[in-house]
């Protein structure tokens, strides 16, 4: 009985239907973009001052300059290492007092500015900006700093449960209605995050929004991926990848133009009601209609897909099983994950590059919204090597293996942060090569592991070790914000200084893996355990002591 595969063959593996497909789907990793790295302009932190009642009034009338405003009324820079007082503390001053000159006021008070009281920032903070954004609206600086880390965890938190529970919702009631319900739920927790008048309701809809966003990414993924023959899935996978990439340049564009959050959040969020034209625009998955034994209902989507392709189908394609019924039913468990010594050691490498892939990823996005001169220029600057990246890994994973690319990749990423740590700021041309080395080298990280993690696994487990592994993805994104944003009150270049230790330990554990160019997908843990090239030695070993035996008998 022919495959679905054997269908798409002669009903067109990349035509017209799977192109349009392709561009549909690709939206929305486009509009994905946002909810994953949004928190660069959504929580951006300015340059910000204790409010000090009285010192407007006295500024006003001295006719101070900004400049002159800080440098007399503001605390000076703290030991090196710590954050600046002025950000967090204030002088315990009366500033409407008669007493106080216009030139260098506090010097009446005391000889020297580090004898005179500090205290908190009671009548909240002046932000040197002119928009807006989560953090100058509630005020998430100084002790509430960690409450814009949370914003940005629990947004993976969300990720990492909905992940899950939709991917076996997807399953089971299919592909389709999964996807339009998570779009829904997306675009309408988007625009009531964007009209939320509290930090609570904001966090809570940004948690809806984790769990139905990247849920609704991978349905997309798993989509076009059904749609295509076998030939072009991992090509198409890179693709929808990439489609991502043009989402953060389109990012940094709206969020030059829209300044203030709420609009922001409101114009990304907008293209979601869109989406739900689908309805009418894409079919449902041919191989899951064949998994639920709606034989029919997939030959009328195959045959859409042919006449949209021009093309014809033959009698002999009216009955479609799936690839897996040739083989025999197991059940899967997690024990399965580490119960023999390879595919344990697999397990644990891919866990924790997911894990690395995660952290600097979304970490280098985050250092540059706080290290950048220009946020909007260095965010589209450091996506568009992306773009490269892409093509690196379709290149070389065919031709040179996907061991020693990948390996590379995390290396270079590695080594670009630790280099980025010692170059002069005076060298701000190096600084930036150095960065977007870095980026490319993690993006390529992120994309070969997606490919290579379904190679390692035997069949009846694949989809499992796929979703165990991957959910570290979500467990690094989680840790991420604490570890970029708190590390980098003690030294900017502190984060940097983790993310070259753990990408270049990546690097060096992916060595430990197997070769899978050019091998069959393996069906059982038995094929899994003798994949490597010990096995292949022994094989031309025993091949060259027969041919020894066979000569004499000539």
């Amino acid at each position: 009985m022919p495959t679905v595969d054997d269908a798409l063959e002669h009903a067109g593996e990349f035509h017209f239907f799977q192109k349009q497909m392709f561009f549909l789907l690709a939206l929305l990793s486009v509009a994905f973009t946002p909810i994953y790295v949004g928190i660069v302009f959504l929580g951006f932190t300015p340059d910000h001052r204790c409010r000090s009642p009285g010192v407007a009034e006295l500024s006003l009338r001295c006719g101070w300059s900004p400049a002159e405003e800080l440098n007399y009324t503001v605390p000076g820079p703290g030991p090196a290492g710590e954050a600046s007082p002025g950000q967090c503390r204030r002088y315990e001053v009366d500033w409407n007092q008669s007493a106080l000159g216009c030139v260098d006021p506090l010097a009446s008070l005391a000889t020297n500015r580090s004898h005179l009281p500090l205290g908190p920032c009671r009548d909240g903070w002046v932000y040197e900006t002119p928009g807006s954004s989560i953090v100058t609206e509630f005020n998430l600086v100084c002790t509430n700093s960690w409450m814009l880390d949370l914003f940005q965890s629990s947004v993976n938190v969300g990720f990492f449960i909905g992940s899950v529970g939709i991917g076996y919702i997807a399953d089971r009631f299919g592909r389709k209605l999964c996807l339009l319900t998570t779009i829904l739920i997306n675009a309408a927790s988007g625009v009531l995050m964007a009209i939320s008048p509290t930090y609570t309701w904001m966090l809570i809809f940004r948690v809806i929004q984790g769990l139905v966003s990247k849920a609704g990414w991978l349905i997309g993924f798993i989509l076009i991926t059904e749609f295509v023959g076998l030939r072009y899935r991992r090509t198409v996978g890179i693709f929808y990848q990439a489609a991502f990439t043009v989402g953060l340049l389109v990012l940094a564009g709206v969020a030059y133009a829209l300044p203030h959050w709420r609009w922001l959040q409101f114009t990304v969020t907008l293209p979601n009601f869109c989406f739900l034209l689908y309805y009418w625009c894409i079919p449902e998955s041919p191989r899951w209609l064949i998994s639920q034994n709606k034989n029919a209902k997939a030959m009328r989507v195959i045959k859409h897909i042919a006449k949209k392709n021009g093309k014809s189908l033959t009698t002999s394609l009216q009955h479609l099983r799936l690839e897996e019924e040739a083989g025999k039913k197991l059940n899967p468990s997690f024990f399965d994950l580490v119960r023999t010594p390879q595919i344990r050691k697999h397990t644990l490498i891919l866990m924790y590059n997911w894990f690395t892939s995660s952290v600097l990823y979304q970490g280098l996005i985050m250092h540059v919204g706080l290290a950048g001169d220009n946020i909007y220029l260095d965010f589209f600057y450091s996506a568009l090597v992306e773009f490269p990246a892409a093509f690196l890994v379709i290149l070389t994973i065919d031709r040179i293996g996907r061991r020693y690319p990948w390996a590379v990749s995390n290396m270079v990423a590695g080594a670009a942060c630790l280099a980025s740590v010692f170059t002069p700021g005076d060298l701000q041309w190096l600084k930036i090569i150095v960065s977007c080395l870095g980026r490319m080298g993690i993006t390529m990280a992120f994309e070969i592991v997606c490919l290579v993690n379904a190679e390692l696994y035997p069949t009846f487990i694949r989809n499992l070790g796929v979703l165990v592994c991957s959910s570290m993805c979500d467990i690094g994104g989680i840790i991420t914000p604490f570890l970029v944003y708190r590390l980098t009150n003690i030294w900017l270049e502190l984060p940097l200084m983790v993310f070259a230790v753990v990408g270049l330990v990546a690097g060096g554990l992916v060595l430990l893996l197997p070769e899978t160019k050019g091998k069959a997908l393996p069906e059982t843990i038995e094929e899994v355990e003798n994949i490597q090239r010990p096995r292949k030695n022994k094989e031309k070993m025993i091949y060259l002591q027969v041919q020894e035996v066979d000569i004499p008998l000539n």
